[in-house]
Order: structure tokens, then sequence, then C-alpha cells
């Protein structure tokens, strides 16, 4: 069975977009959901699925920060993602055979993005050749006081984790 199947959203409309750019979660995210084990297995299924599809793994990162007290606001922006799987199905991670050795990666800080701590987020991955290796989203420990700060410990997380590869 399908997520889609399994949360009765095989029928809805597709989205274009994961999770709308401006949109903001946090902890009172609209009233208590009356199922609270529904939204916690649907984070855990999205979890699993980041593993192949890189394009949920921010989204997936906001919504599972929520599972301790899931709300309405929550479980729509979950519905959203649900829609865009929708509307992308059949897409994955491709792994070449022909490719260079070389290692490419990206980095990228939200500054500030936690509304209930203040704390930025993190974003990266890591190509070999044209092959995707290693992704992450992931809040910072610590609060940054700018965006270059922010920027500056993704960079320092990216960069160790280059080192570890």
């Amino acid at each position: 069975m399908s997520i889609l199947e399994d949360t009765g959203m095989l029928a809805c409309k597709p989205s274009a977009v994961p999770m709308a750019a401006d949109l903001k979660l946090n902890a009172e995210s609209g009233s208590q959901l009356p199922d609270l084990e529904a939204y916690r297995r649907l984070i855990g299924k999205l979890l699993y699925l980041t593993i192949s599809r890189l394009g949920i793994c921010y989204t997936v990162h906001k919504l599972s920060q929520f599972v301790s007290d899931p709300r309405s606001g929550h479980m729509n922006a979950a519905n959203i993602l649900l829609r865009y799987l929708k509307h992308t199905t059949g897409q994955g991670v491709l792994f070449k055979t022909k490719s260079d050795t070389s290692l490419h990666a990206y980095v990228d800080a939200d500054w500030g993005s936690c509304l209930d701590r203040g704390k930025s987020t993190t974003g990266y991955c890591i190509f070999f050749g044209n092959s995707l290796i290693s992704w992450k989203a992931k809040k910072q420990k610590t609060v940054s006081k700018s965006s270059a700060e922010a920027e500056y410990r993704a960079l320092s997380f990216v960069s160790s984790e280059l080192t570890w590869l």
C-alpha cells in the first residue's frame, strides 16, 4: 500500500511545491489533532521516504519537529507535502555509472527559522561526481546572532562531513 493510499490522499489535487515558502510553523499552529498517532505514523513514513527523495528532506525535517504535539497547521502542511508527492510520482535519486570522481558540496542556512527557539537550520547535499551521496537538513545547536554567523556554522558543519568522506 502506498503512502497516498494509506492516508486517503490518492485522489487529491497535485501540488507543485512541497511546502509554501512563506509558511512559518510553530508549536501552536492550529488546534490539537484528535488522532496524534496518525500524524506520527505519517511522519515516520515520510522520514523513510527521504532516503530516496531529497526534495522533501527540508519539509519532513520541519514537520518532524512537532511529533510530540502535532496541530492542525502541521497536518495541513503534511497534506500539502502528500499532494507534492502525487505531483512528483516516479522521481528519486539517480546514480550514473559513468561520472567524474570529484566531490561537490552545496550548503545553505535558514537563519532563525525556528520560531519557538530562534535557531537556524542547516541544509546540505554532497555529490561524488554526478551522484548524490549525502544530504541533511538539521537545526543548528546554538542561536546565531546574524545570517552570516548561521552560514558560517553551516559551512563548518558541511566541512566536517566532507573531511569524514
